[in-house]
């Protein structure tokens, strides 16, 4: 059918071309040129007579011819043709020998080949008309135009595609979803080939097309994105307006229907049940519950919330923001004993709630979830009215200060022993009763040292030590008065010669240990000892301080340069305490202004005045004393290897060293015992003479001929040494009692000094009595070990009795 059209449309082409040549012909006949003869052109003849030159109109040839024979175009033409073909015409440019071909003697224009005009539109060819003999210009060159007639032989194209629009569900009819557009190659300044109209060929139903601007609408308003998600809707694009043999074109739009929050979400089951045990601490989850929502996107988002007080109270809902979840978990522990069911309700609501959909219904929904409690053993819960505890500092030994009270809260209700944890008393300062949970002291206490304890108390089934529960105590130590005050540091202060009476000399505060509740409160006053004192007085300031005045007319360092006053200082109690302190008070020179000089008889203070002579002369002086006592010292070195040989004979001066060991108390050959017996062989020396008295005895005597007596041991018959048996008793019974130790023996140091020893010292020091005057039979019965020392003294006093005989 199509081809058919175009034929028809050829035809009316051709007698459209034989009526513009009959125009053409007319015109010629008229005389009307297109192209006058320019200025100077040969054609201007000498009487002003203008030549006439080239005849034709604008050429026109319609595409797509499709006949056998070439295409007639049209005719050039000059005014000076006589018909004797003696013109000969050709043509150049586009196309010129190849689609379009001229008759050189009547100049009829053929096209040879199909031509398209949607590919070229026109073609643009120059015109020449010579003569056949000479080849010589009879017109000038002139330049016309071949347009390419248009048919419609195009048909629409939807050149953006492929074409996706949205829509939200539910929108109203007449919303618009997107354009499509077509475009038509044909000629649209010729007549309608190129007039494009639109229309819908699948989907009608539920979309619309604007055949003019081709803007796609909704059709319906209840589209849904939960029944249809999506659609293809075929749309059509026809030209010729529309009109009957037009050609046409088609795309597929599709249509995505986008989703809004218009379904709220629903719990699959109204009842979930879960169960944990009593001991899983707090934040534990429970499980997870998640309601269903036929909405995609934000709109599917939800928040969960506990409605009951019961459940709000003992559990906790989180929403997992990944997969939207109910999480359930622990909010308070948990007991089997008090309640082993609870039961919770929990809402799901979206968060994002659209106002344009309220109307159809609450957005939101419920279910209860069971929870059930399994019971486990649980160690002993304390249950005491405080974690704090007080005791005085004074309290004795096994005071109790406080009680501790744990109690099983299974249904069993086993007994409860108790314990202290040693790592947090190590010194077991304190001790517990294991059944009754009585705290008690295991040491005396000071708060001075330690004024709070930190304790850990174990709880613990008495037939399961692996049930354990623990318990942190204060324990605070008050305060007693068991310190007495002190002066604040060894106080020492000056005074000038010439001070007058009531001068300040130094004022004194104390310091006290001790905190009593109602604060330090001290009296001042001085020591019984210092009440006949005339030099000082002591005024208490009443504000835990004291001031010492001068109470005479000026001083004698000569006389006395140091002044010692006693001060005694006593607390507020109770019981009051009281300590002796001493104020050094020097008595010191000083200048017209005050200024302390010096402090002492002797010694002076440098001025800061002195000059740098007299600095270096004073330096001088120093190093000559250092040298003088240097050469003292070397002089007195060497004068001591030059001793008398009476004074090597002393052989109390010397140490005899020997580097071998002895044969023992029988070997007398090791050695030289005439060495020992010289020590006696000096002049007698009466013993009580004091260092004074006439004859040998007297003070003019050598010191090395003084004796040292050996002492006489004697045996006291009723010595006692029960004090060294209880007190080794009472550590082995300590040790026994530790419980910290291991179970092995172990060796204990005990440092105790007993009482003074009834065997007098076997020292030869202070011992002033000659050896003339000593009877040393006693040594006989000191045992076999004093055997040799015996014989050795019975031997020296023989010899001295036969020498006085």
């Amino acid at each position: 059918m199509a081809k058919g059209l175009r034929g028809c449309l050829c035809t009316m082409l051709l007698l459209l071309c034989a009526v513009q040549e009959l125009g053409c012909w007319a015109m010629h006949t008229a005389g009307q040129g297109s192209d006058p003869g320019e200025p100077g052109d040969p054609a201007l003849l000498a009487g002003g007579r203008v030549k006439r030159g080239w005849v034709w109109n604008q050429f026109f040839v319609v595409e797509e011819y499709t006949g056998t024979e070439p295409l007639y175009v049209g005719k050039i033409h000059s005014d000076s043709d006589e018909g004797d073909g003696s013109i000969k015409y050709t043509i150049s440019g586009e196309g010129a020998g190849t689609i379009f071909l001229i008759d050189e003697i009547t100049g009829d224009i053929h096209a040879t080949e199909r031509l398209d005009r949607e590919q070229k539109t026109f073609y643009t060819l120059r015109a020449q008309a010579r003569d056949r003999q000479t080849d010589q210009l009879l017109e000038p060159e002139s330049e016309f135009i071949i347009k390419v007639q248009d048919i419609n032989d195009s048909e629409p194209r939807f050149l953006e595609g492929p074409y996706i629009g949205s829509v939200a569900e539910l929108s109203p009819v007449g919303t618009s979803v997107m354009q499509v557009m077509a475009s038509d190659a044909d000629d649209p300044t010729y007549g309608s080939s190129a007039r494009v109209v639109y229309s819908v060929l699948e989907g009608e139903q539920h979309f619309t097309v604007d055949s003019k601007t081709g803007v796609i609408r909704t059709a319906v308003a209840d589209l849904d994105r939960e029944t249809q998600d999506r659609y293809e809707v075929v749309i059509r694009a026809t030209d010729m307006a529309g009109q009957l043999g037009g050609l046409s074109g088609s795309t597929t739009v599709t249509i995505v229907v986008t989703d809004v929050n218009d379904n709220p979400p629903r719990f699959p089951q109204k009842m979930y049940q879960f169960s944990i045990v009593e001991t899983a601490p707090v934040g534990t989850a429970i499980g997870r519950v998640k309601a269903e929502d036929s909405d995609v996107g934000e709109n599917t988002d939800m928040t969960y919330q506990v409605k009951d007080e019961e459940g709000v109270e003992m559990f906790k809902v989180t929403t997992d923001s990944n997969t939207q979840e109910a999480v359930i978990t622990v909010q308070k522990p948990l007991d089997y004993e008090s309640k082993k069911v609870h039961t919770v309700v929990v809402e799901a609501l979206n968060k994002f709630v659209d106002p344009r959909f309220v109307d159809l219904g609450t957005f939101r929904d419920q279910t209860i979830v069971r929870v059930s409690v399994l019971d486990v053993d649980e160690p002993p819960e304390f249950r005491p009215p405080s974690n704090l505890l007080e005791v005085q500092e004074d309290a004795h030994v096994g005071s109790v200060v406080g009680v501790v009270t744990a109690l099983d809260p299974d249904t069993a209700n086993h007994p409860v022993r108790y314990a202290i944890d040693r790592s947090t008393d190590a010194e077991r300062i304190f001790d517990i009763d294991a059944k009754t949970g009585a705290i008690v002291t295991g040491k005396v206490l000071d708060r001075e040292t330690a004024g709070w304890h930190n304790i850990t108390v174990l709880a613990m089934e008495a037939d399961n030590h692996s049930q354990v529960s623990r318990a942190s105590l204060r324990i605070r130590i008050l305060d007693v008065n068991d310190n007495p005050p002190e002066l604040a540091t060894p106080y020492e202060a000056a005074v000038c010669e010439d001070a007058k009476p009531g001068q300040l000399i130094q004022t004194i505060s104390v310091v006290d240990r001790d905190e009593p509740q109602s604060g330090h409160r001290f009296y001042f006053t001085l020591a019984p000892e210092a009440t006949n004192n005339h030099h000082f007085s002591l005024l208490d300031i009443q504000d835990n301080t004291a001031a010492v005045h001068t109470q005479r007319v000026g001083f004698n360092r000569q006389e006395q340069d140091v002044y010692l006053l006693p001060i005694l200082v006593v607390d507020s109690g109770p019981p009051a305490l009281s300590s002796t302190g001493t104020l050094t008070i020097r008595v010191c020179g000083c200048d017209s202004t005050g200024a302390i000089q010096s402090c002492n008889s002797t010694a002076y203070v440098v001025s800061a005045t002195l000059s740098p002579g007299a600095l270096i002369a004073l330096l001088v002086c120093i190093l000559i004393l250092v040298v003088l006592v240097l050469l003292i010292l070397t002089l007195k070195r060497h004068h001591k290897s030059h001793l008398t040989s009476e004074e090597d004979e002393d052989m109390r001066d010397n140490v005899i060293k020997y580097n071998d060991e002895g044969g023992g108390e029988q070997d007398t050959e090791a050695y030289d015992m005439s060495a020992l017996r010289s020590l006696y062989d000096f002049s007698e020396i009466k013993a009580g003479d004091g260092g004074g008295g006439p004859g040998e005895g007297g003070p003019g005597r050598n010191p090395s001929s003084e004796l040292h007596a050996l002492p006489q041991w004697v045996q006291s018959p009723d010595l006692d040494f029960s004090v060294f048996r209880d007190y080794i008793c009472r550590k082995v019974e300590q040790a026994d009692e530790d419980l910290s130790v291991p179970p092995y023996d172990s060796f204990q140091t005990y440092a105790f000094e007993g009482s003074d020893s009834p065997v007098p010292s076997l020292s030869s020091i202070n011992t002033w009595s000659s050896g003339s005057e000593q009877d040393f039979s006693y040594l006989g019965g000191w045992g076999p070990r004093f055997r040799q020392l015996a014989a050795l003294y019975a031997g020296r006093r023989g010899g001295e009795d036969s020498e006085e005989s």
